[in-house]
């Protein structure tokens, strides 16, 4: 591997660029003088905005970049503020960060680990990026936030589910405001068992990497708490597209509920192909078939259309709140764009107004500061009720929303209705549950 290194001016270098042989891992040693990518006096400030342009997750991706493009609108002091207006307490005066006017640069995650890591680093080496955020894979979360935390720059997470991103893999430099699927399971439970009964046999079709695998640990955790056995869990790969071959054993295995804990355009196909199967027209044990899919958004639904009708998930975030801030980010958005905006959307806009906010209230860039600022940080007014990014592991806690498809969709966006706001004390847990323990590590100041 090539071994990578900042130079005294603050620019990754690889081994081959410094003359340097043998492979070694990468590392990154931090500038003696200042932190990486100072500003200093300069005008202006770069933000690193990393996301899925292609790939399973695109449509999460574009909507991420419409909100990123959003904040520094705002940020710069232009449009109607959106929740700078709302959010409270907060530092941010729409005229910069720290005065500095905000510019930013993308990058394409492709929805994998590798080139979502590349492009992190050209965005601090190339374009002097003192933040990166994005994301809308937990694999590419768990590996930029390592690649900032070894660099010393800042991680704003975007979407990321896996209880590993501020688990066992969570990083001092990074911070999540999106929930996880230990969440989506304490939320959920009680819903199903509620809609469904406690005497049901699930079938789990699970993307085959983190966020997958902590999704479909997390449901079973829950629901066999409740009484539901599982069948199965079958694995299969992120962008499958054809998930025929997987939906078929689920005819003849006995099963009465099918759990897809799949994401984006895999969710979309899985559910349309489940449907086409004739899955929710079966009997099974004398039950009705069902279809849950933990994690959901609405550009999902939109995607699958009528097949989402009834079927109950989880999500961060939705548009129909009647909260000031989310009204007013709605709003600002709509006026933007012309459509209300997704859960993506609203989690990247609000990781990147609490960075400046975090900068402004530390009164510097550098990210020992800002760190200092976010840890343990307790606001309100950005949707959700009030939140807190505890300390312990840089995970946010607030209300989580159970959603279903509605039946009868008022508008091509008004696709689910939220059945439920489980309160925060509901779903909060331990830093260090089993299986949840990980060391943030230290800012290198």
């Amino acid at each position: 591997m090539t071994k990578t290194t900042i130079t005294r001016r603050g620019v990754l270098k690889s081994s081959a660029a410094l003359g340097l042989a043998g492979a070694a891992p990468m590392i990154f040693v931090r500038k003696a003088q200042a932190f990486v990518n100072d500003p200093g006096d300069a005008g202006s400030v770069t933000l690193g905005f990393n996301v899925p342009q292609t790939g399973a997750y695109a449509d999460e991706g574009a909507d991420e970049l419409r909100a990123y493009q959003l904040a520094v609108k705002h940020l710069n002091g232009e449009g109607d503020g959106g929740m700078l207006n709302t959010m409270q307490p907060s530092n941010l005066k729409g005229n910069g960060i720290l005065g500095k006017k905000v510019e930013f640069t993308t990058g394409d995650t492709q929805t994998k680990s590798d080139a979502a890591r590349a492009s992190a680093k050209r965005m601090i080496e190339k374009d002097g990026a003192i933040m990166i955020t994005g994301g809308s894979s937990s694999g590419v979360a768990i590996a930029v936030q390592s690649l900032c935390q070894e660099a010393g720059v800042i991680f704003m997470a975007g979407l990321t589910h896996s209880n590993d991103t501020t688990g066992k893999d969570r990083r001092k430099y990074g911070f999540r405001h999106f929930f996880n699927t230990e969440m989506s399971g304490a939320a959920l439970g009680p819903v199903l068992e509620s809609s469904f009964g406690n005497d049901r046999t699930a079938y789990h079709l699970t993307a085959d990497y983190t966020w997958g695998w902590s999704q479909e640990g997390s449901i079973k955790k829950y629901t066999e708490a409740l009484g539901w056995q599982t069948n199965a869990a079958v694995r299969t790969p992120l962008g499958a597209g054809d998930f025929s071959q997987y939906i078929t054993p689920v005819l003849n295995s006995g099963a009465d509920v099918l759990v897809l804990n799949h994401y984006g355009k895999d969710m979309v196909n899985s559910l349309t192909q489940a449907v086409q199967f004739g899955l929710r027209d079966k009997q099974v044990n004398g039950k009705d078939f069902q279809i849950v899919v933990p994690l959901f958004s609405r550009l999902m639904a939109q995607g699958a259309g009528e097949n989402i009708k009834g079927i109950y998930g989880s999500t961060n975030w939705n548009w129909s709140l009647q909260d000031a801030g989310s009204q007013a980010f709605v709003k600002s958005f709509g006026a933007e764009y012309g459509n209300p905006p997704s859960q993506a959307a609203h989690t990247c806009y609000v990781q990147t107004l609490l960075y400046a906010n975090a900068v402004e209230t530390a009164g510097t860039f550098d990210p020992c500061g800002v760190i200092e600022a976010l840890e343990g940080f307790k606001f309100d007014g950005m949707g959700n009720g009030p939140t807190e990014y505890r300390a312990a592991d840089h995970q946010c806690f607030k209300d989580v929303l159970v959603v279903q498809g509605k039946e009868n969709p008022a508008s091509q966006f008004d696709l689910l209705e939220v059945v439920q706001v489980t309160p925060r004390a509901q779903v909060e847990y331990s830093p260090t549950m089993e299986g949840y323990e990980g060391d943030l590590g230290t800012c290198a100041a």
